[in-house]
């Protein structure tokens, strides 16, 4: 009913165990949405008593089921995640695969795939929304542990805070070279 973590684990183990803690919530949405589609399909007089015997909310299962019934086996990513594929579960195979294929390829979170899929939907170029955020960093491990405390102290989250924090020190140093120029 929980995870003992022993006293003095390094930083990277503990991270490794993130990862692959992720990696099995992950794939235990798929399963569980593999598991009802078996089950409807093969025991449909006793379905609902098998829903109940899982112990999770009904909607929550009906929304594992409906994935995996739009993503077969094949179609699956293993590189993103269950919820990057509910994201795209309503809209047609075509665009399925396409947005799989950006997301995939740009690395996306889920947030940024939604944000690519609302800016297409309001008109704005995905990639105008997206060039930024597809950048990558290489920030050392040490500094990195020590922003996620600085946001969670600030009460949100990393990303937010990374920004907020270079918006506020891009507008002081752009506003001084203004002064600057201006006492010139």
């Amino acid at each position: 009913m929980g995870l003992h973590i022993p006293v003095g684990l390094a930083f990277e183990e503990w991270e490794h165990a993130g990862r692959q803690l992720s990696g099995l919530l992950n794939s235990s949405s798929w399963w569980l949405g593999d598991w009802l589609v078996y089950g409807k399909a093969h025991y449909a007089d006793r379905y609902e008593r098998g829903i109940r015997a899982a112990g999770l909310q009904y909607q929550t299962l009906r929304n594992y089921a409906w994935v995996s019934r739009r993503f077969e086996l094949d179609r699956r990513r293993p590189a993103l995640s269950f919820q990057h594929h509910a994201e795209l579960a309503s809209l047609p195979v075509d665009a399925q695969e396409t947005w799989l294929d950006r997301a995939e390829r740009l690395q996306w979170s889920t947030k940024q795939l939604r944000n690519s899929i609302r800016s297409e939907r309001e008109g704005r170029s995905p990639q105008q929304d997206t060039a930024a955020a597809t950048r990558r960093l290489a920030v050392p491990g040490n500094r990195l542990q020590w922003w996620h405390q600085a946001a969670a102290q600030a009460g949100t989250e990393l990303e937010e805070w990374v920004m907020a924090t270079l918006d506020a020190a891009a507008s002081q140093v752009l506003e001084n070279s203004e002064r600057r120029l201006s006492l010139d």
